[in-house]
């Protein structure tokens, strides 16, 4: 597949053996969240976003596996690399408990490994002052390990807060912390202690003009949790606030600069540490390398997964707990492959400006977008490649995701009636305007 040329090319969609695939996957399977019936053919050609599927379908993902697959498919800044390694086994070790490096010595960077991808994200997040890594499995794992080093930090740990239309993960803890879908928490017990205040969505809101009621009174509604004349709970005993930058599934909610700066002022001013989860949001796809970093706030913990391969709890060292087992994971910091996966994104980013590329093909993207102003569309935001396509219907927009993959584009929605786009982070001019125009043509179809 000639990437510079490649184009589209649907015939039916599920085909044949998509459709028999997926009827024997979900023979053993237990229900889940697929959200088309595309089965990649791992055996055909593939090259960034353009992808072959089982049945000679050939689809632009502007999806990149909601940000897991940074580059897309069978990318060569990525594969040269691997190429040079040969593969061992165990490929996943406990990592927690034993060791794996090369064997040339410290000064050895061929082999990326699990130390050498902490030190990277040490190094990325020094701005923050932090030196100190936890490696784990997911996302979830990572926040999850976020939480506990919080409440470890905490002496009298009775509250966290999180923010309405918030995603954090799917573990008995994250989902204590998740307010995107009532399916994704229903019947499923919570942490006690955990408040919710409003995640303040207009870019354009301020203390002077807020709809979203975050800000009230000529204060915000983070604030008065610990107003001294009406305090419902005391800063002291609260373990954390937990954010995303940028809201994913939610709704890829952008927020304004107002609501962070109160947000960081709170932090501050209470002494209470801020969790910032950059599991879709970081590792360069918002054209820095955390979101957080477009904004006015002090993370004193990140938590990174999806681009990065592996999860990672990442912040100063001096919150983590001294103590052996207080945070453990087998296969955490033992994945011999995805640490070395997390190393050469990290290397691909700076090697090629990628955050530089996202940038510009994100700006790209949504004034191409907006310049169309096709019906039905309400708003176009993002940052970097971390798109959204806000439509007036939750069900124009469900009719538009289905119209881009008849016409080979994979798109995901997210929030209630938005889509979000998630070009590779090497995205080409080219590709930008051929991805728009499927996008453009969906909408028009759709109207």
């Amino acid at each position: 597949m000639d990437r510079e040329t490649a184009v589209p090319r649907v015939d039916a969609l599920p085909g044949e053996r998509a459709r028999a695939w997926v009827e024997h996957h979900r023979e053993a399977a237990a229900p889940s969240e697929h959200s088309h019936a595309f089965v990649w053919d791992v055996t055909a050609d593939a090259e960034g976003p353009f992808v072959t599927d089982v049945d000679g379908n050939v689809l632009m993902d502007f999806t990149c596996h909601i940000g897991a697959a940074p580059l897309g498919y069978q990318n060569p800044k990525m594969l040269e690399k691997v190429r040079e390694f040969d593969l061992v086994e165990p490929l996943k070790i406990a990592g927690q408990d034993l060791y794996f490096a090369g064997g040339n010595g410290l000064e050895d960077r061929e082999f990326p490994g699990s130390a050498r991808l902490m030190h990277e994200l040490a190094e990325r997040s020094g701005h923050y002052g932090h030196d100190t890594v936890f490696l784990s499995n997911s996302g979830g794992e990572a926040v999850e390990n976020a939480l506990k080093v919080a409440y470890d930090a905490c002496e009298v740990p009775k509250y966290g807060i999180t923010f309405s239309g918030a995603f954090h993960g799917r573990t008995l803890g994250t989902l204590s912390l998740t307010r995107a879908k009532d399916v994704y928490t229903r019947k499923f017990p919570e942490i006690a202690g955990i408040r919710e205040v409003p995640f303040c969505a207009d870019r354009a809101c301020s203390a002077e003009t807020c709809d979203c009621g975050f800000f009230r009174g000529g204060g915000s509604r983070l604030a008065e949790l610990f107003d001294p004349e009406s305090r419902s709970i005391d800063p002291a005993e609260v373990a954390y606030i937990v954010m995303e930058p940028i809201q994913g599934v939610g709704g890829y909610n952008v927020p304004s600069d107002s609501f962070m700066s109160e947000v960081a002022r709170v932090s501050e001013t209470y002494d209470i540490p801020l969790i910032v989860d950059e599991i879709q949001t970081g590792v360069g796809r918002s054209g820095r390398m955390w979101a957080a970093d477009h904004y006015d706030i002090e993370p004193d913990l990140i938590t990174s997964a999806k681009a990065l391969r592996v999860g990672a709890t990442v912040g100063r060292g001096e919150l983590f707990p001294d103590e052996p087992n207080r945070l453990g994971s087998t296969w955490g910091g033992g994945d011999v492959v995805s640490s070395m996966y997390g190393v050469f994104t990290l290397e691909a980013i700076d090697e090629y400006d990628l955050m530089d590329n996202a940038t510009a093909r994100g700006r790209g993207m949504r004034e191409l977008l907006a310049d169309a102003d096709p019906e039905g569309v309400v708003d176009v935001r993002g940052l970097g490649l971390l798109l959204a396509v806000e439509f007036d219907t939750k069900a124009r927009r469900d009719a538009v995701v289905e119209a881009a993959l008849s016409r080979g584009l994979l798109t995901l929605g997210c929030g209630r009636k938005t889509v979000r786009l998630l070009p590779p982070l090497d995205v080409t001019a080219r590709e930008i305007e051929l991805g728009g125009s499927l996008f453009l043509d969906a909408v028009e179809a759709v109207a």
